[in-house]
């Protein structure tokens, strides 16, 4: 016979959070600026021999460990061609958890073209909350520099902005691609491991946070 009955605690069966989080990363900015190579780069750690302009909308996966949690990034690469990229456009930017605007060091018309990314970001109603840093790819092709470290510092700081300078294309610069998901990952998981406690039905008392700060007050996003 026996007691029967379940023991007390909560139901496995009501256990979400134990799933992989999923964070959707999108990357923005002119055609040929690095971008696919920079996706591949963090999720494949190697870099394609032929860069095929982007159909539509492509996106690569990579699972991180933060703290942890097992969290999968998944980074989206916007359409290269602007024909597919009006009809994507609207999927592209849905539901998104951190943007990285891209330019080229060695193109001015890149950079100068970021104010027109940025504007057509917020103009799909991207909440400030959401984080955004910008990097400035192919860093390694240092004589035919045209954007200065100190002109990109300026724009990413007038826009609540991190600012990587990386190049996709050298091994020895994959740590420093690395740190521009990894950064945006563990700012997510920061932001929304307070926001979605409650919804994961995790045990403790329900927190708010309050946008932009973490729990010691200090500003977790500089958004």
């Amino acid at each position: 016979g026996g007691g029967g009955g379940r023991p007390p605690g909560p139901d496995p069966s009501l256990e979400p959070y134990v799933q992989t989080r999923i964070f959707k990363i999108i990357v923005i900015g002119d055609s040929n600026v690095g971008k696919t190579c920079l996706t591949f780069r963090f999720c494949g750690g190697t870099f394609p021999d032929k860069t095929e302009a982007t159909i539509g909308v492509d996106f690569r996966e990579k699972t991180v460990e933060i703290e942890g949690e097992r969290i999968k990034v998944q980074v989206w690469d916007t359409a290269g061609q602007e024909r597919f990229r009006k009809s994507m456009v609207e999927h592209y930017y849905r539901n998104v958890h951190a943007v990285v605007f891209v330019y080229d060091v060695t193109k001015m018309t890149s950079f100068t073209n970021l104010k027109m990314w940025i504007e057509e970001c917020n103009g799909h109603a991207v909440p400030p909350l959401v984080p955004r840093v910008l990097v400035g790819n192919k860093c390694d092709l240092k004589d035919l520099i045209q954007v200065p470290s100190s002109m990109a510092l300026k724009f990413a700081d007038a826009h609540n902005m991190l600012l990587f300078e990386t190049s996709a294309k050298d091994p020895q610069e994959s740590q420093n691609v690395d740190a521009i998901f990894m950064c945006l990952a563990c700012r997510l998981k920061a932001q929304r491991s307070l926001l979605c406690r409650d919804l994961e039905g995790r045990p403790g008392p329900a927190r708010r946070l309050d946008p932009g700060h973490d729990a010691d007050g200090k500003s977790s996003c500089p958004c």
